[in-house]
């Protein structure tokens, strides 16, 4: 992958000891909301246990929300420059069938979107601390006061904050140590790799995602990225569920051999993968969704981004929300200080500006029953090539003004054949 890297990275700064917020995650939730802190006249630091660029294990595509989110950080320009724009995203059925749904698309890396985030977000004012891998929060009594990172050199440093916020990912260990994780294993699990192969530039040219019976309830997809470059992978919502002791346990799925499944049941990948030059070996993450696994604050401290469940659950996709989330805990910090409210007031605010995102993701979870029985999607793919109007709902739905799980409801699927005012 070091052909999708940027510009090395600046010179590193003294480590700041005190500011106003502190950031703790430089993905598309920290850097969207560090951004927006700076903006309003706060003194931001963004802390990353990474040096930036860096990789991020992900699908890379960028769906309405996201171009949304783009435009409210003055950023959208400079990431279209870099991206691949697409039109359709590419419905592909167990049986073979295939429908182009329009909408707002595009795919860039991480490694280089995350950049262009971080980057705003510095522009903006924020400082930039990295590596520095977070420990723990600081507390004066019951209040978060700051957070506790070791640095490269294997030292220990504090720094001191009005707010934290905490938007370190999937991965828990940040939300265990700050005592706000109720479920350490991931909501979900996807595989991905990056293949180039110019021959198939202009042959995918959509994001195409495939559900087949042997995913194991899962999906494929193939998204084209800039210069030739195809991200490819293998997702799987509801990874893990409660066993009979309460405890959470994985399902019994090898996502390589998902991944090899999906090569050999749908022949364009099959093709992308043995002529292409894979850049990098397959690599997996896990996703926390639909807003769950995790308390959403505590005094002195908020949690966005996917370390709160931002990722919906029926499609893996997560970065738009991710922002959007980013942003309201900057809106709520700004809020506090502009109106005088109590912690407790600002907390309540934010958890409750959250919480009215919740259902959004409930209907999500709803569409999740496509990955269960993949005849669904066949049965809507082979209706919305014969409508306009069932197309015109599943664009809908890519641009968050239509019901996901009304497709494949009872309701719904009798809808596709007889139109209910």
């Amino acid at each position: 992958m070091v052909d999708l890297l940027l510009d090395i990275e600046e010179p590193p700064a003294p480590a700041p000891t005190l500011c106003d917020v502190l950031v703790v995650g430089a993905g598309p939730a920290g850097s969207a909301c560090a951004q927006q802190l700076a903006r309003a006249g706060f003194s931001v630091v963004l802390a990353d246990q990474h040096q930036f660029p860096r990789d991020k294990i992900c699908g890379d595509g960028l769906i309405p929300d996201a171009h949304t989110a783009f435009g409210r950080l003055g950023v959208h320009q400079e990431v279209m420059k870099a991206a691949y724009r697409a039109s359709h995203v590419g419905c592909l059925g167990p049986s073979g069938g295939r429908v182009d749904v329009p909408g707002r698309l595009a795919v860039l890396p991480r490694v280089q979107l995350d950049d262009i985030l971080r980057r705003a977000a510095m522009r903006a004012g924020a400082q930039w601390l990295a590596p520095a891998r977070f420990e723990a929060p600081l507390t004066d009594g019951t209040r978060v006061t700051g957070g506790l990172f070791r640095l490269e050199d294997g030292s220990k440093h504090e720094l001191r904050a009005q707010w934290v916020v905490l938007a370190t990912g999937a991965v828990p260990q940040a939300l265990m140590a700050a005592g706000l994780c109720e479920r350490r294993t991931p909501s979900g699990i996807a595989l991905r790799g990056y293949v180039r192969n110019p021959a198939m530039v202009g042959r995918i040219t959509a994001l195409e995602v495939m559900w087949h019976r042997a995913l194991s309830k899962g999906y494929g997809w193939i998204f084209p990225c800039p210069d030739g470059v195809f991200n490819i992978g293998v997702g799987l919502a509801h990874s893990h569920s409660k066993a009979q002791d309460g405890h959470d346990t994985m399902a019994e799925v090898n996502l390589r051999d998902m991944f090899n499944r999906f090569c050999a049941v749908y022949p364009v990948a099959h093709e992308l993968v043995t002529t292409g030059e894979r850049l990098a070996p397959l690599k997996g993450a896990p996703l926390r969704c639909s807003l769950e696994g995790a308390r959403f604050s505590r005094p002195g401290l908020l949690v966005t981004g996917e370390a709160a469940g931002s990722t919906y659950a029926f499609t893996g996709e997560g970065i738009g929300k991710a922002m959007e989330t980013g942003i309201l805990a900057a809106e709520t910090i700004a809020e506090a200080r502009d109106t005088f409210l109590t912690d407790a007031q600002a907390r309540a605010s934010y958890e409750a500006n959250l919480h009215e995102l919740k259902p959004r993701f409930e209907l999500y979870e709803k569409a999740n029953r496509v990955n269960d029985h993949p005849w669904l999607a066949d049965l809507v793919i082979s209706r919305a090539k014969k409508s306009p109007r069932i197309l015109a709902r599943m664009s809908a739905v890519l641009e968050e003004k239509g019901n996901p799980g009304n497709l494949v409801s009872l309701r719904g699927i009798v809808r596709l054949f007889i139109p209910i005012p």
